[in-house]
């Protein structure tokens, strides 16, 4: 199951850090002890994700980053976030308990399903989450790109067998919001699954620091150069709501997954990032501002892609 497997690390208050605590607070943007519920845990309304925390070819990831990385950590933990979204495969199979120095998963989620190239698999992986939570390996079970089919079935085939469906993670942003995403969230939210957003700022297309003559190195550059010059109208109503709001496009663009009842989980690499990333929270985007927001992600050309292990 490895190849297979994520986990939300949700810390606890009393969690031990290696580095001093960062002295950066925000005790005026949001009360710290807002939480969401998510199963049996009581979480942010905002975690952050750690793809870039090990991945080289996509991130530029280095091992002299880590000491960075750690006072990121800790800022992110004293400013009242307790979810961190992992992998093994992040860091090439550097996640393990003993690694990141925890007794139990908040929550184990399968990374994806292997319906499309493996289905024989799946039914191995469903009763891995099964042994892991009858085990108390982790407090709760998720899944990661499931489509609404596919949720429905590994909701009643755990269902079965005493083990509630926590979380849903899901490809969810104003680039990443076809029919597939609004189904899984009708689904989830008629369920009682939550549902965690990866991507929210589409790999920091939405951050407004990007354009078709400013492109990101390595494969995102690419990928940038075929979707960047169809978000004109979105790129501009994000602007103009950060403007108007003396927020940044960023900070809109994470606001508008919260408002739309989901628990968004951007990547951070720096404490710059992490301050920007914590002024999503605390407000919300007016109905006008989300529909202006909506309307223009519908009138730029351009989607992201999808990733190619999403299920139907």
């Amino acid at each position: 199951m490895a190849l297979s497997a994520c986990c939300n690390i949700v810390c606890s208050s009393n969690i031990n850090t290696s580095l001093p605590s960062f002295p950066f607070k925000f005790p005026s943007l949001w009360p710290t002890n807002q939480k969401v519920k998510m199963g049996p845990l009581s979480v942010s309304p905002m975690g952050f994700g750690t793809w870039a925390w090990g991945n080289q070819l996509l991130w530029g990831y280095q091992e002299s980053m880590d000491d960075d990385l750690q006072q990121v950590f800790n800022m992110a933990v004293d400013n009242g976030v307790n979810l961190f979204d992992t992998a093994d495969s992040y860091g090439t199979g550097r996640a393990s308990l003993d690694r990141m120095q925890i007794e139990q998963i908040g929550i184990g989620q399968l990374h994806w399903s292997t319906a499309n190239y493996a289905p024989f698999q799946e039914l191995a992986l469903w009763d891995g989450l099964v042994a892991m939570y009858d085990k108390g390996l982790v407090q709760a079970v998720g899944v990661s790109n499931y489509g609404p089919k596919q949720l429905l079935k590994i909701h009643d085939y755990l269902k079965d067998r005493g083990v509630p469906l926590c979380s849903a993670q899901v490809q969810f942003s104003l680039l990443s919001m076809g029919e597939d995403q609004l189904e899984i969230k009708s689904i989830c939210d008629s369920l009682g699954i939550r549902v965690i957003a990866y991507s929210p700022l589409g790999l920091g297309m939405l951050t407004g620091k990007y354009s078709p003559s400013k492109l990101p190195t390595g494969p995102r550059g690419l990928l940038f150069k075929q979707i960047l010059p169809g978000l004109d109208p979105l790129l501009s109503s994000l602007r103009e709501i950060a403007n108007k709001r003396r927020k940044t496009m960023s900070q809109v663009a994470i606001n508008w997954c919260i408002c739309k009842g989901t628990i968004p989980i951007p990547g951070v690499k720096s404490i710059t990032q992490a301050e920007e990333n914590l002024g999503a929270l605390g407000w919300r985007l007016s109905s006008d501002e989300l529909l202006q927001l909506e309307y223009a992600a519908q009138q730029s050309p351009r989607r992201m892609i999808q990733n190619i292990f999403q299920t139907r």
